[in-house]
């Protein structure tokens, strides 16, 4: 369905052939996407996918997209992988749900130009996250009635066909938007199913299953992989004095931490009551220290507060690691990292120990 009313040039028979052509590819190309983001289940990565397909079949300079960045989220935020997009320190990026923008986008299913959509409110001020990004075209991305995001193209290149947006392109941008909507909510089922809703770190099974893949990849490739064990010192103290609420408020609060602290390609889970566990991708062992170190600090040196009451909160780590050379399985590792955690306790807590299995030959591979 057309966003505009123009009448259409009459086209000779070379001309139908040649568009036809292209539709037909266009077809296809949705078809392939469809198949790829249907297979992409990691949110981060499903949206650097989808918005590099925006920058090619648009050529824009840029794309970005704001997405509910958990289940419970009251705003819609800008997601951190946009490209060539110029952004305003004084600008939070962030509109809530509750925002005028996001039921009349969840009710309207066409694209937008900047002046299209401001021709729409009186009150253009409320506009001002998405005007100050200075998109060219402006697209919900809508499963049912139902807003999953709002997608915004950025500068658009001049190839000798001008820089507006013809019917067609609407029309197939809506199509992308509708695909990458339904993948956005597969990929958001499949993050609330293996998310600990407390801390918003990866479930244990989980954590399991993707350890156990990284594993055998880097077995394969050659590649040294890290573990480390986590656990709060004396936490039951939190709760008994303070309360179930404050011991939820210190685990979020170290959760926080432990998130801050690591790459992208690493992985972070609630092992179970206040212990904790991460995997660290393609890392070696001198560096895994550093990163269990460096979590430690953090966290000693948190200014944590609950109730006008000052909390010291301090952790203890086990260090477990896998050469590029040894095969071990994922409850091999993790139980030498968990060992090396029992040793930092019993050595006085709020330290890190390297698992002692790596200092001799039986699996260091060292010679």
């Amino acid at each position: 369905m057309t966003q505009t009313n123009k009448p259409k040039k009459k086209l000779s028979l070379q001309e139908k052939v040649v568009l036809y052509e292209k539709q037909l590819y266009d077809y296809r190309q949705l078809l392939e996407m469809s198949k790829s983001l249907s297979s992409v289940l990691e949110i981060d990565t499903l949206i650097e996918s989808i918005l590099y397909v925006c920058m090619c079949q648009m050529r824009v300079l840029g794309t970005g997209v704001f997405i509910l960045k958990s289940f419970d989220a009251d705003f819609f935020a800008l997601d951190s992988n946009y490209n060539g997009l110029e952004l305003i320190d004084t600008i939070s990026y962030l509109i809530p749900t509750t925002h005028p923008l996001i039921p009349f986008l969840a009710e309207n299913n066409r694209t937008y130009t900047y002046e299209e959509l401001e021709s729409c409110f009186k009150d253009t001020s409320i506009l001002e996250q998405i005007s100050s990004l200075k998109p060219s075209l402006i697209i919900p991305l809508k499963q049912k009635n139902h807003l999953n995001g709002i997608l915004l193209l950025g500068e658009r290149i001049d190839v000798g066909e001008g820089v507006a947006y013809s019917d067609y392109e609407r029309e197939q941008m809506l199509d992308i938007a509708s695909i990458s909507a339904i993948a956005i909510n597969n990929a958001s089922l499949i993050e609330m199913t293996t998310t600990d809703m407390m801390t918003r770190l990866k479930l244990k099974h989980y954590f399991y299953t993707i350890l156990a893949e990284k594993l055998d990849f880097s077995f394969e490739n050659r590649l040294p992989l890290g573990v480390l064990m986590l656990d709060i010192d004396h936490f039951k103290k939190f709760n008994d004095t303070y309360g179930h609420a404050c011991g939820d408020y210190v685990l979020q609060q170290v959760a926080k931490k432990i998130f801050e602290g690591i790459r992208g390609q690493d992985m972070a889970g609630r092992y179970g009551g206040e212990e904790f566990v991460v995997m660290l991708y393609n890392t070696e062992k001198d560096a895994a220290m550093l990163v269990a170190e460096r979590i430690r600090k953090d966290i000693e040196h948190a200014e944590l507060h609950y109730e006008g009451k000052d909390l010291s909160v301090t952790i203890s780590i086990g260090v477990a690691f896998c050469p590029p050379e040894t095969s071990m399985t994922a409850k091999e590792i993790v139980e030498f990292a968990d060992q090396a955690l029992y040793e930092s306790k019993a050595n006085g807590r709020n330290r890190v120990t390297l698992a002692q299995t790596y200092k001799d030959n039986a699996f260091a591979g060292e010679k």
